[in-house]
């Protein structure tokens, strides 16, 4: 239990194909690159300098 096989994906990325649609699946993966992207700065430390030299 827990490993995936390729029938298994594919339903599940048919199945968020059909809740969410093909416009907005290019939306919602800049949105997580985005969240990731952010969280990775944070961690680092790297959100300090951004809140420094807008001040």
């Amino acid at each position: 239990m827990g490993k995936f096989g390729a029938t298994e994906i594919i339903i599940i990325l048919a199945v968020i194909l059909l809740l969410f649609g093909g416009k907005k699946i290019p939306e919602l993966m800049k949105g997580l690159g985005r969240g990731m992207r952010e969280f990775k700065d944070a961690k680092d430390g790297k959100g300090e300098d951004i809140q420094e030299k807008k001040n």
